[in-house]
């Protein structure tokens, strides 16, 4: 990431983001280096997109994408709403909570980077101390039959969705670790498919400040090609 003026871009200057109370770490082009690269998504649910750092490194790749964003703070969606105009990018906003937006939509494919921290609400008004399982409950049930979903997660909480995916019936889980300094995953980059039996895959992960992701923009299936590990 690097500085400009009054705002900051992500994947080497692929992504431009407004600073703002809220800005995305390198959990966003994480979960979007992990999107399957598929012809069949045609739709996206960002599930809690903040600002969009998500989307947007998700659209620099694949700009045909019609995404959707849900979020329960205004303050975000509008920061959000900035963020789009400023990649050239359209995304349309919904302030509904997932835990009781009222939907029959269905997506292609659902991504989110839940809230899994705990402590005091922020400034920005983004959901706190939320129920992961229920969370990962809620945007599951937005992926369409044979839909992809797509998380990141903290390594300690990993567990707990993973058992939810499996509780409704998605199959071909695949989980990536990614490690910090002391060579343990901090976090967990996790997908899976909506109503396939296929069994689980553990990758062996790599570190968390990968360039060749981070500021490069490659996927992370195309990095697994290069390793012959997939």
């Amino acid at each position: 990431m690097s500085e400009k003026q009054e705002n900051f871009t992500l994947l080497n200057g692929m992504v431009i983001m407004k600073r703002s109370s809220y800005n995305p770490t390198s959990d966003a082009v994480w979960l979007a280096a992990f999107v399957h690269t598929s012809n069949k998504i045609k739709t996206v649910l960002d599930v809690g997109i903040g600002t969009g750092g998500v989307s947007l490194c998700l659209l620099s790749r694949l700009p045909n994408l019609k995404v959707t964003g849900i979020d329960v703070s205004n303050d975000m969606l509008e920061i959000c709403h900035d963020n789009a105009e400023l990649n050239d990018k359209n995304i349309t906003l919904i302030n509904k909570d997932i835990l009781t937006w009222s939907t029959t939509d269905r997506f292609d494919l659902v991504v989110t980077n839940p809230p899994y921290f705990k402590g005091t609400p922020a400034k920005h008004n983004a959901h706190h101390n939320a129920d992961i399982k229920e969370w990962i409950k809620k945007a599951g049930a937005r992926v369409s039959s044979n839909g992809y979903f797509c998380t990141i997660v903290d390594a300690a909480c990993a567990g707990q969705v993973i058992s939810c995916l499996h509780d409704k019936k998605f199959g071909d889980i695949q989980i990536f670790p990614l490690f910090g300094a002391k060579n343990v995953a901090e976090r967990v980059l996790i997908r899976a498919k909506n109503g396939v039996k296929t069994g689980t895959t553990i990758y062996s992960g790599t570190s968390m400040n990968n360039d060749s992701i981070l500021r490069d923009g490659l996927t992370i299936d195309a990095l697994l090609s290069t390793l012959g590990t997939k």
